[in-house]
């Protein structure tokens, strides 16, 4: 990349299919993403420094814990999911980097692992988040908060298969982490969301 960074957003698949389905609005304001899918909070961290810290960004957008608590690589306390996040914060601003925490969405049935059932684990990881964000000063977006459907889940409008979002869910996303990334820098700079689709 031979250009400033403004903001890496680090994730998983539902990161990576953001930057795929709606380049425009990273190409925008130079945001690069940085998602791969099927990755626990674990493999995030170990890819930090050369997916985050090398490319010298202002801010960190960090989303994970969804494949966590899918069990993707096995059974994971809550407590380590928390630790691997902050380990991560903690990276970023060592490196002068500012972070803006996000809540895991909404999240009632994993397609690929239909026996877990993990609604109420992923309200008590964003908890966690949300207590760890307001301690350390961090910006929080709460997309938890702005989609759960009443029982934890996406609802169809917003995700096909419950966990991943639409292109219609991500234009709405847009608004709340371009608000966060504001607030991390400080600035009140307008910035370009994709106009919000018709569902």
């Amino acid at each position: 990349i031979d250009y400033p960074v403004k903001a890496v957003f680090m994730g998983n698949s539902i990161t990576d299919n953001w930057a795929l389905m709606d380049s425009v609005f990273f190409a925008e304001h130079r945001f690069v993403g940085r998602g791969i899918s099927g990755q626990t909070s674990a493999e995030m961290l170990v890819r930090f420094r050369q997916d985050v810290i090398g490319l010298s960004p202002e801010a960190v957008v960090i989303m994970a814990g969804t494949n966590d608590l899918a069990q993707n690589n096995g059974y994971i306390a809550l407590e380590n999911i928390l630790g691997n996040i902050a380990s991560m914060c903690e990276l970023a601003k060592f490196n002068g980097i500012r972070v803006v925490l996000c809540s895991v969405l909404p999240c009632d049935r994993f397609s690929w692992r239909p026996e877990i059932k993990p609604a109420a684990a992923v309200a008590e990881l964003n908890t966690m988040l949300r207590q760890y964000a307001a301690e350390h000063k961090i910006p929080y977006v709460d997309y938890h908060a702005a989609f759960d459907n009443g029982s934890g889940g996406l609802d169809a409008r917003f995700s096909q298969d419950g966990c991943h979002p639409t292109l219609y869910g991500y234009t709405l996303m847009e608004p709340m982490v371009v608000e966060g990334i504001n607030k991390a820098l400080r600035t009140k700079q307008a910035r370009y969301t994709t106009p919000t689709p018709n569902e």
